[in-house]
Formats: C-alpha cells, sequence, structure tokens
C-alpha cells in the first residue's frame, strides 16, 4: 500500500509540472507554488573505472544579465565526491538547462550538458511509472576523466614547514616541530631555541640579559613556566626590536610567544597526558568548533614538578689580618603543580571585518626547600709569613618556604582587512593581572668543629605578597605599497600598576616594606621596508614619552623619573647570498629602564653572605 501511496505522488507531481507548463499563468511566481525539483546523481572514475576522490562536481547554468543584458553562468550546486568517488546533487529545479562540470587535481576538466527529460503523455497514461522516477532522479552514469598530462608532468614536491626560519627583524622557531618538550612548560621550548640560553635554574637570557615577554605580540604579566609547551604555535626571537615594538629592554630582545589558535570550519580538538622520569603527572587539552560566522577557541592544561638540583660554592675573603674560606653545598627540592586555561571566541563580521574576544587565567604553587652545609675556616699568617688555621665553624641551613601566584588576563581585538592583500588595519585593548604571595622560613645552626653541639640557632622569617596590573592599548596599520614595498605604523599606551609588600621578622625584630609604584609609557612609530633584488631593508622611528613614579607611604618619600619626548631610530639591512646564506647588519637605539626588583628598596636577608637591595632613585640608560 505504501509503495501505491508513493507512485501516486509522483505521478500528481508530474502531473503539476504538466499543468504549469502549458499554462503559464499557473507558474509558482503567479499562484505562490513552488517549483518541483529533481536530482542529478552518478559516479566520477578514472580509466581504470576507479573511483576519484575529492573531485569538484559543479553544475551550472545560463540567466540573462539585468545590467549587461547578455546571458551569464551561474553556479545552481556543486560538492565533492566521496570515497568512492560518488556525487549527488539535489533539490535542481525540473525546468532548466544546465552544464556539468568536473574538475580535479592531474584531470582534464570534464563539461557535459545534462537536463531533465520528462516522459512524453503516452508514457504518462500507460502508467510507466519508472520512467516518470527516472526523469527527476536521473543517474549520470559513470562519468570517466583523463589525466592532464601537461599537468602531472609538472608536479612540484613541497616540504613542511622548516622549525627555524629567517625574517628581516626576527627568527621563527616552529614549536610544532620540536616534540621533546611536549607536555612541559615554554621553558622546556627554549632549551632547544636557537640564540637563547637556559641555565640548571630555568633562568632564561637572550644576548646574556633577561629578554621582555611577549604573546601574541603584546606584554604580558605571565612568566615562561606559566606559559604550557603545547599551547604554542610559534617563538619569534627579536634579538634587536625595531621600532615597531616597545624601546624599553636596554641590549636584550623580545621572545614573542605565539599561541595555538585553529579556525578550520566543524569541530576539531586533541586530549593529551603525560608523566615525566619523577612520576610527576599532566594533562591537557584543546578544541575548536567554527560554525558560520563564530569561532569558538578554547585549551586548558595541568601539570605537576619536581626539580631536584645540587651546587657548591666556594667562597674566599682576604684581608691583612685574617683570611677566611667557606665552601658550601646545596640541595634544593622544588615540589608543586599548577593550571593555565585559555578561552576565546572570533566573530567574522564580514569577509574583512573580525572581531576577537580572549580571556586567560593561570594558578599555581610551589614549595621549595633547600638545605644547605657550610664550613668557615679562618686563618692568619705568622710573623713567617706562613699561613695556618686556627678556627673552623660549621653552618647547617634549612630553608622551606611556599610559593603560590594567580593570573588573569583579556583582549578585545579588530581587525579590518582592505581588499589589498596585506593592507590591514587593528586596534586592541588587552588587560593582565597577577597576584602572589610567599612565606618562608630559615633556620641556620652553627657548630664548632671540636665540639658538635649546637652553639647558637639563627631564626629568619619572611612574608610577601603583590599585586600587578597592567593595560596595553595599541592600533596599527600596515599597507604594502607593492609587491616588494611595506608601510607600516602605529601608536602605544601601556600603563602599570605595581603594590608590593615585604616583611622579614630576625630574632624578633620586624622589617616591613610597602612600595607602590605606577608606570605610563606612550608611543608612536613608522616604518618603511623594501626589496630590491636580493636586497632588503627597513627603517623605522619610534618617539616615547614615560612617566615613572614610586611611592614608600610608610616613610612618605616618592620618586619620579620622566621624559617627556625620546626618540629611538632602528636600520635593517639583508643580503641574500644564496639559497642557504644570508648576511644581516641591523642598528637600533633603545632604553633600558630598570625593573621592579631594582628599584624595590627592599633589604633581602635570606642569604647572610649576599644581601640585596634596590635602588628607586635608579636612572634609565640609553643603548645604541
Amino acid at each position: 500500500m505504501k509503495k501505491v501511496i508513493a507512485l501516486m505522488s509522483f505521478a500528481l507531481l508530474a502531473l503539476s509540472y504538466f499543468a504549469q507548463a502549458q499554462n503559464p499563468m499557473m507558474g509558482g511566481a503567479r499562484n505562490g507554488g513552488q517549483m518541483p525539483t529533481g536530482r542529478f546523481y552518478g559516479k566520477v572514475v578514472d580509466a581504470a573505472k576507479k573511483g576519484i576522490e575529492a573531485a569538484s562536481v559543479t553544475l551550472v547554468t545560463k540567466r540573462m544579465d539585468s545590467v549587461t543584458k547578455q546571458p551569464k553562468e551561474v553556479i545552481v550546486t556543486g560538492m565533492l565526491t566521496d570515497k568512492g568517488g560518488n556525487f549527488s546533487l539535489e533539490n535542481i529545479p525540473l525546468m532548466g538547462r544546465y552544464e556539468l562540470k568536473v574538475t580535479g587535481i592531474g584531470f582534464k576538466t570534464y563539461q557535459k550538458p545534462v537536463a531533465f527529460e520528462m516522459p512524453n503523455r503516452n508514457a504518462m497514461q500507460g502508467g510507466d511509472m519508472s520512467t516518470m522516477l527516472s526523469a527527476i532522479d536521473k543517474d549520470l552514469g559513470n562519468i570517466s576523466i583523463e589525466i592532464d598530462e601537461a599537468v602531472m608532468g609538472n608536479v612540484t614536491i613541497t616540504a613542511s614547514r622548516p622549525a627555524l626560519t629567517m625574517g628581516i627583524d626576527r627568527k621563527i622557531f616552529s614549536v610544532d616541530k620540536n616534540i621533546t618538550s611536549a607536555g612541559g612548560t615554554a621553558v622546556d621550548v627554549m632549551k632547544n631555541v636557537p640564540s637563547v640560553n637556559v641555565d640548571i635554574d630555568g633562568n632564561v637570557t637572550l644576548r646574556n640579559t633577561a629578554p621582555t615577554i611577549f604573546v601574541d605580540g603584546r606584554p604580558t604579566t605571565m612568566t615562561l613556566e606559566q606559559i604550557p609547551a603545547d599551547a604554542i604555535e610559534t617563538i619569534e626571537i627579536i634579538t634587536n626590536p625595531s621600532a615597531k615594538f616597545d624601546a624599553s629592554g636596554g641590549t636584550a630582545g623580545i621572545l614573542n610567544i605565539v599561541m595555538k589558535k585553529a579556525r578550520r570550519v566543524g569541530y576539531s580538538g586533541n586530549l593529551r597526558a603525560n608523566i615525566d622520569s619523577r612520576w610527576r603527572v599532566g594533562g591537557g587539552g584543546d578544541l575548536n568548533v567554527r560554525q558560520g560566522k563564530i569561532n569558538v577557541f578554547a585549551s586548558g592544561m595541568y601539570m605537576q614538578r619536581k626539580s631536584i638540583s645540587t651546587g657548591t660554592t666556594d667562597r674566599r675573603t682576604i684581608n691583612m689580618l685574617r683570611n677566611n674560606q667557606s665552601v658550601q653545598t646545596d640541595r634544593n627540592v622544588g615540589e608543586g603543580a599548577f593550571g593555565f586555561g585559555r578561552f576565546g571566541i572570533d566573530y567574522f563580521i564580514d569577509n574583512r571585518n573580525t572581531l576577537t574576544v580572549t580571556g586567560n587565567f593561570a594558578r599555581g604553587g610551589m614549595e621549595p626547600s633547600s638545605v644547605s652545609d657550610i664550613r668557615v675556616d679562618s686563618s692568619s699568617k705568622n710573623g713567617s709569613g706562613i699561613e695556618s688555621i686556627f678556627y673552623t665553624e660549621l653552618q647547617k641551613r634549612l630553608s622551606n618556604s611556599d610559593f603560590n601566584f594567580r593570573n588573569k588576563g583579556a583582549q578585545v581585538s579588530f581587525k579590518h582587512n582592505f581588499p589589498k592583500a596585506g593592507h590591514e588595519w587593528t586596534a586592541d585593548v588587552t588587560y593582565n593581572k597577577s597576584k602572589n604571595e610567599n612565606n618562608g622560613l630559615i633556620y641556620t645552626d652553627y657548630f664548632d668543629l671540636a665540639n658538635n653541639p649546637i652553639r647558637s640557632r639563627y631564626n629568619q622569617t619572611q612574608y610577601g605578597s603583590g599585586n600587578n596590573e597592567n593595560v596595553t592599548l595599541q592600533t596599527d596599520y600596515a599597507n604594502p605599497i607593492s609587491q616588494n614595498s611595506k608601510i607600516e605604523f602605529g601608536a602605544r599606551a601601556q600603563l602599570r600598576k605595581v603594590n608590593s609588600l615585604n616583611n622579614i621578622q630576625i630574632g624578633g625584630k620586624l622589617n616591613s616594606t610597602l612600595y607602590n609604584s605606577t608606570d605610563n609609557v606612550y608611543a608612536a612609530y613608522t616604518t618603511f621596508s623594501n626589496r630590491i633584488k636580493d636586497f632588503g631593508y627597513q627603517l623605522g622611528l619610534r618617539a616615547e614619552s614615560s612617566q615613572y613614579e614610586g611611592i614608600l607611604p610608610n616613610k612618605g618619600q616618592t620618586f619620579n623619573i620622566e621624559f617627556p619626548i625620546s626618540l629611538f631610530p632602528s636600520v635593517f639591512l639583508s643580503q641574500k647570498l644564496n639559497d642557504f646564506n644570508d648576511l644581516q647588519f641591523n642598528y637600533s637605539r633603545r632604553i633600558n629602564r630598570p625593573n621592579f626588583f631594582q628599584l624595590f628598596p627592599f633589604v633581602d636577608y635570606s642569604d647572610s653572605l649576599n644581601f640585596s637591595r634596590g635602588n628607586p632613585g635608579l636612572k634609565p640608560e640609553f643603548t645604541n
């Protein structure tokens, strides 16, 4: 019964078609009816009758252009063939003449006119339903396409992106080529980056100086230990920043960490887990969803860490009356864990305008401890000049502390692409806020070598906390004047506020230091780059105005450092010698502003042999 009802429905559909064809006044546009539709289907094969996957099948027709009054070709529908070479083009209006086009990489284009051929009235009246069904559901059969010898003769095999590429003002290191740092942090990645040095304690230097850390081209309050390696796409090593970048940093360069963000249509993601040689575990994942005008991306990770290090320090103090020599051995153990999360949304307003909102957070803590054994030998010279040891002291120091941090940030970005490739304007606002706390307890026991009982004990407790807020407003414009030349200019404002408290108690006596500071930098820049055959150059100029103010509220002291206007030119030259060698020369003027710890007037007594204290009156230095 169901088959009879279905056949009757197809018959009524066909009769409706003929009724409309005989009386145009009854067309769908006149009475609100819907044009009946059908389907073309078939299979794309090669000369061996094997199905071709991902061949492009397009159905086109010709319509009258209302402006030129000439017929023009328009696409009705299209698709890619499946693994077996099959295709199905549905919802095709029955009335019309079409052309089928099939293309594939390495094959000649196939073209064929197609149309729905409705049965005549005799077939209709004779009840031949199979003829009617085949008319509106048309099988085009196997479509054989030929290999294009000319195209196949010029196939080029290209390699994947190299691990390190050179730009006129930077080196770009691809992290996805580095599997040894998977599951680690950005510090582990830096161990494999050329020109970057990482010592045994995880301190990162570039050209023997601590570099400035950027994330996605903007300054950040996050440290390298707080950024997971699996979330990094590339690292840009900028040893001598051009006028486009912040002039502060002196001889130090910039490490710009570019985070991963996919924009593939549909759903994509991955999960990962790891365990290290000390049985500390970690895991994380990424997710990307692209539907229509919205692209959502997120990533997160959790990691446990344990570090063990040992060291020996040999000191010798010489004076006229007595010489001291100390040998110190240390064993440091640090345990902790931290988590990181990142979330963002791209909204594609249209083909040329994109609005992006991202947020990130990090939280974690470490509990380092250290045990130090110190032997101090005191010696003096007799009248004959012979040196002899007359006193030996042993010290045993135990240090326990815990450190906790929280970091959060957000960024709102807008990007406009002009019709010309590379011609763009961007504007963004970035906000970062971090908070940290640390507690420390240090015991030092003193022994005489002759008798082992404790002679005396030295106790020290420390507590510190700090807040750091950073707001950056930036806009950039780039215009490729020609294929080889480009001009860029932009403006930037960075507003930073830091509050820090440190308490240290020694022998029941408390020493407390509260220090607040604000640091504002306003800048504008322009650069011009050009290439003449194998020679390239970039010229730039940056103007900056900076204001710094530090306050000791408990003492009523204020420190001010101002530079109304400072100019920072830059020149980059590059000569390509061959496919494997480039010769580069660059010059830039920069300013080295003292960092927070160099300015913070707090006396650190944690090491009785090495006191340190910041100087809030330090002035910046200019370097060339």
